[in-house]
């Protein structure tokens, strides 16, 4: 994930008769795996976490580690320049050369438990054309339902954003960070972008391929993960708030955040008790806004 537009603010949306995907709605793959401990204890380990950390069978893992897990093992032949697997498969095969994963909608409904046999069912719900200041755009909905040993245990759904190649870096204007209860550094390097990396298979270069990363996408560093920022975010709010179950979890991604940047997260209450979350940089500026919402006591 890097900047990313925002699809409700972009001036005409073309209808889905309008561009040639309208055969990829309601496509639909089955991800079959067993949530393993080498991967939790890893990603664990990568965010220094105590080394007793649960991640024995029969443990609980926060949900959306499921990201480890169902990973797409396309061989190197299969992969485009921008390090990920080429278009045309199960997601549309669309002729724009940027690809991002702009934000997540998540449901949880049960516990994700080492040594469970799972099952990720996902379909394509949507495709969007639109049109705005960074030119044409494609949005993809997928939704994704994980099972655990028969029980559904976390529902997403997941927008994949594709853009063109920009002639230069112009990211959206800030949104400066609101006034929150709590805020906590939450520090960024190339080491850690690599591990992220590793642990969910993603091969996209802007996150440990500098040259690519400035020369390709016109970045000006290595860009930190979305999900990485939503990963951190989640668990500062569990963190700060240990005794509530979380019942859903949404984030977006605002503006690109670096692995020069001073980051941190940052928290404040919501009216209906949840949490509203950030990812800010070091000029204040908001990287991901996210929002938790907890289950009922």
């Amino acid at each position: 994930m890097a900047e990313t537009p925002r699809e409700d603010a972009t001036p005409k949306d073309h209808s889905q008769k309008e561009h040639p995907w309208g055969d990829w709605i309601g496509r639909t793959e089955t991800a079959h795996d067993r949530i393993g401990e080498t991967p939790a204890r890893a990603l664990a380990a990568t965010l220094n976490r105590p080394a007793d950390f649960p991640a024995r069978p029969g443990d609980a893992l926060p949900p959306l580690w499921s990201w480890l897990y169902f990973l797409p093992l396309a061989p190197l032949a299969e992969v485009g320049p921008d390090g990920h697997p080429r278009r045309g498969g199960f997601l549309p095969p669309v002729d724009l050369p940027r690809r991002m994963w702009a934000g997540s909608r998540c449901t949880f409904h049960g516990p994700l438990r080492v040594g469970a046999d799972a099952v990720r069912t996902s379909t394509i719900t949507r495709i969007a054309q639109k049109s705005g200041g960074a030119g044409t755009m494609v949005f993809v909905t997928v939704a994704h339902a994980v099972h655990c040993d028969g029980a559904l245990v976390m529902a997403e759904e997941q927008d994949i954003v594709y853009l063109p190649m920009p002639e230069r870096f112009s990211p959206p204007a800030p949104t400066p960070a609101p006034a929150c209860a709590w805020r906590e550094a939450a520090p960024v390097d190339p080491v850690l972008l690599f591990r992220f990396s590793a642990l969910t298979f993603n091969g996209h270069r802007i996150h440990y391929d500098r040259a690519y990363a400035m020369d390709v996408e016109k970045y000006p560093g290595l860009v930190v993960h979305g999900p990485l920022q939503a990963v951190l975010l989640f668990d500062a709010a569990t963190r700060h708030t240990p005794h509530a179950a979380p019942a859903r979890f949404d984030f977006r991604g605002l503006r690109p955040l670096f692995d020069f940047d001073q980051v941190s997260l940052a928290g404040r209450a919501r009216e209906d008790g949840g949490l509203d979350l950030f990812t800010v940089n070091g000029d204040g500026a908001v990287g991901m806004q996210a929002a938790m919402h907890w289950r009922p006591r």
